[in-house]
């Protein structure tokens, strides 16, 4: 059995997520206190007793999804439970990166409270939208945005798996792709919640910002565990520029399809999703069908993969 981990990013969020775990293990607590300690925010209290709408703000998703994912993997490291390869989507990569070793907790959780300050407030006036785009090829997705051009911006933002591609854009010209694409033989196409015209050229302002936050920290590129980038699909190296990488992710497309399938190739066959939600569980799913599929969100989900993981260990 070789393991990979995936950590999810915004959109996964509810309020209460990881609330048993935060309950049951003092290793979660002591990391949401660390959290709080570095930026002043208490992630535990706006995770538990917000509002949908207050958590689904990118400035506190971003922080409170990371904080839960790396409450989770001090478990892991508790039960033994370790991968050499991961990746994530968008936020997730964060995850991947501080779990791997190229950034540290402490840089990782400033990072990732001013990424999603910035992100948040780098959205441009206007109206804004994002669509799932499900049945269709990606070319004919790009073809779809390319045919929706007059109404407005849009491009292809998340190619998620076979099938999926999320678009974002203006909402007027995210409105005509849906429908060019369902005209190109889409199954269905839906409209997301989400806040802004995320992994687009739009919020080029939030990746300048981000830029000078990431020249205060130091990066470690001799990391021990390996990490796939969405930018490219492809593992990081020592001679990558992750800083510039990392300003670069807020507007490139997102390729966890192409990331997904590398750590296939290199002999993953065993994935565990950890954070809130299911959803890469359902892309890997279309992805590859013959893999193991392994979830941690709560106390259930981390019995029941400590269980497979120590009956299958060779």
């Amino acid at each position: 059995m070789k393991l990979g981990f995936v950590f999810p990013g915004q959109g996964a969020q509810f309020v209460g997520m990881g609330k048993d775990l935060y309950e049951n293990f003092e290793e979660v607590r002591n990391i949401y206190e660390t959290a709080k300690n570095i930026t002043g925010i208490d992630v535990a209290k706006l995770t538990y007793e917000s509002t949908e709408e207050e958590l689904s703000e990118t400035k506190n998703t971003q922080i409170c999804i990371l904080v839960m994912s790396l409450a989770i993997l001090e478990l892991l490291k508790k039960y033994k439970i370790e991968a050499d390869i991961s990746a994530g989507l968008s936020l997730g990569e964060y995850t991947a990166l501080i779990y791997s070793g190229y950034i540290n907790k402490e840089d990782g959780m400033k990072i990732v409270q001013k990424r999603g300050e910035y992100m948040q407030e780098s959205v441009p006036n206007g109206e804004w939208a994002m669509a799932a785009i499900i049945g269709l090829e990606d070319e004919k997705v790009e073809e779809a945005c390319k045919l929706s051009k007059e109404a407005g911006f849009v491009v292809p933002a998340n190619y998620n798996c076979p099938g999926q591609v999320a678009i974002s854009g203006e909402k007027k010209a995210v409105l005509v792709a849906m429908e060019k694409a369902k005209e190109l033989g889409a199954k269905r196409a839906i409209e997301l919640k989400t806040s802004g015209p995320f992994h687009t050229e739009k919020l080029i302002t939030a990746t300048y910002k981000l830029e000078k936050e990431l020249d205060k920290i130091k990066i470690n590129n001799n990391a021990s565990k390996k990490v796939i980038k969405n930018i490219d699909a492809q593992e990081y190296n020592e001679k990558d520029d992750i800083k510039g990488i990392l300003s670069k992710h807020i507007i490139s497309p997102v390729k966890f399809s192409a990331s997904v399938q590398n750590m296939i190739n290199q002999g993953v066959d065993t994935f565990i999703e950890i954070g809130p939600g299911k959803v890469l569980s359902g892309f890997i799913k279309k992805i590859n069908k013959e893999v193991k599929i392994l979830n941690i969100q709560d106390v259930e989900s981390l019995n029941n993969t400590i269980s497979y993981i120590a009956d299958h260990q060779v």
